[in-house]
């Protein structure tokens, strides 16, 4: 394969057009290639009256390359080189069924090891109407919501796909995910992103896929307790979250792909005796303005070309050390209810896949660390979280209301009186409110800093109608769980993973971590 580099088109083409003004660039014969694959598309907005898509494409040439500017690559076959070793009848049970547990249990039914995955929510078509009760009622499953079932937090977001993490792994993921029914364009999008809806199909596909591999579900029920003997795991204990009937599964293997909100699952770990940290995290709020405005802000107002919903990622580090930044930003989204335990409010955003709402909304954080939080125990932030969780609900009033404060009444300390030109997306309903009674004082001050910052990036962030959220403090997990360079923790035969192990940052991370364990346990 050959690569055709930083092809710019000004006009909205076909790939078949796009490929063809390559070759006009690179004087190519277009009827010679025998096939062709977009390998990268950006867009590249840095001059507002000269936006243009940037494409990588690789060809197969039936000619001869003369140019020194095209580099001849190999054609990637998108699969991992494992040196099985596990020969055990004995199932591995993965817990949780997040992109971590899923993805460790597709590699592990492709390389013939029929895994138990078990997941305390719903199968995620089911899930769905769970999350859709509770937006429109207020009513919450607690075992069933935004945080827990098939899918995993990320299910309900907006299915992002991108990675701070240059890992080949994460080049298997998306070809995995577009075998399953993902957008093929997943695949070079300098920004993929599959969409809560899409993102629905793809998994029930997955799981489809893993059951008639010899994988097995238990959907609707939690692992309460494991068994240890001399200091390997000999079994673990799940209990039915509608009948309480508990089983004892007999296995030598558990990967814990739990999630950064399985509370109950962390103590449980703890008073197992496995080995676990505190860890950085953030707190912070969800802010909402017109879509249109963020497009303006990004695009401006010549571009004749037909771009998808804008984004931003923004980052400000104040005088006082702490940092500022966006997080899990939803194009034309929605920011939803996210709660998994009673009488707590957790916000957060979600996108379909086409981002077609009239607002957009993103997280705005501040990070907290390990000295932030009182006690020794490593389970100290998630007290934090729940502490902050907690006062949300009482400031929101009842049936899980979010507090919410227009930016300009944020900046100048009062409460939200009347609403201006953009409205609030949360359901089941809102309460004017002011954030600062709920805050630390330190994540005011920095949101406070951080905003008006970004409002000179952004050009509009800082508009005063613009809707702040709270509150927004599942963005990672507060407790990491310690393992070893096989993957295990201080116990052996447990595979701590994912984003609830601490070792992930969103869906792709999870899913390459999910990958890793399954290779340790195939080579172990």
């Amino acid at each position: 394969m050959y690569r055709l580099e930083n092809i710019k088109i000004y006009e909205d083409l076909n790939l078949d057009d796009v490929v063809k003004e390559a070759c006009k660039k690179h004087k190519l014969d277009y009827d010679k290639i025998s096939r062709y694959v977009i390998y990268k598309k950006s867009i590249d907005a840095r001059d507002k009256n000269n936006i243009f898509y940037n494409y990588t494409i690789d060809i197969k040439y039936n000619g001869i390359i003369k140019s020194k500017y095209i580099k001849e690559v190999k054609e990637e076959d998108f699969k991992l080189n494992i040196n099985v070793k596990r020969t055990a009848d004995i199932k591995p049970v993965i817990i949780g069924s997040g992109p971590a547990g899923l993805f460790c249990a597709l590699i592990l039914v492709q390389n013939g090891v029929k895994p138990i995955i078990i997941e305390q929510g719903k199968k995620v078509e089911d899930r769905k109407k769970d999350v859709d009760c509770f937006k429109e009622t207020g009513k919450l499953n607690v075992n069933s919501n935004v945080q827990f079932g098939e899918g995993g937090a990320g299910t309900f977001s907006d299915g992002k796909l991108t990675t701070g993490v240059n890992n080949p792994i994460g080049r298997i993921v998306l070809k995995e995910f577009v075998n399953f029914g993902a957008p093929e364009e997943i695949l070079y999008l300098s920004k993929p992103h599959i969409g809560t809806d899409k993102l629905i199909t793809t998994i029930a596909n997955m799981r489809k896929y893993i059951i008639e591999k010899g994988g097995e579900f238990l959907f609707e029920e939690k692992v309460i307790d494991i068994n240890i003997e001399n200091e390997r795991l000999v079994s673990v204990v799940s209990e039915n979250v509608n009948t309480k009937s508990k089983r004892i599964i007999n296995t030598d293997t558990a990967v814990f792909a739990i999630g950064h909100s399985a509370r109950d699952t962390f103590e449980m770990l703890y008073s197992k005796k496995l080995n676990m940290e505190k860890k950085n995290f953030s707190v912070g709020v969800r802010i909402e303005h017109k879509q249109k405005d963020i497009n303006k802000a990004q695009y401006g107002e010549k571009t004749k070309l037909k771009l998808p919903p804008a984004e931003y990622k923004l980052a400000y580090h104040s005088p006082n050390g702490r940092s500022c930044y966006t997080f899990c930003m939803c194009p034309g989204g929605a920011v939803i209810a996210s709660s998994s335990e009673n009488e707590e409010i957790v916000t957060n955003g979600m996108s379909n896949f086409l981002r077609d709402g009239e607002n957009a909304n993103s997280a705005v954080l501040v990070n907290v660390v390990p000295d932030d939080f009182k006690g020794n125990s490593p389970l100290e932030g998630m007290h934090f979280q729940k502490e902050l969780e907690k006062k949300a609900f009482v400031l929101g009033g009842s049936n899980f209301y979010a507090p919410i404060q227009r930016v300009e009444d944020f900046l100048n300390n009062r409460k939200t009186e009347k609403l201006g030109k953009i409205k609030p997306t949360y359901k089941p309903g809102v309460t004017y409110s002011n954030l600062q009674e709920i805050l630390p004082e330190f994540v005011t001050q920095t949101l406070k800093e951080g905003i008006l910052a970004f409002d000179k990036k952004i050009k509009g962030f800082a508009n005063p109608d613009s809707i702040l959220t709270g509150i927004e403090s599942r963005t990672s997990s507060p407790v990491r769980i310690l393992r070893d360079e096989k993957l295990m923790s201080n116990i052996k035969g447990i595979y701590p993973a994912g984003e609830g192990a601490g070792y992930a940052g969103g869906i792709m991370t999870a899913a390459i971590d999910g990958i890793k364990c399954a290779i340790k346990i195939l080579e172990n």
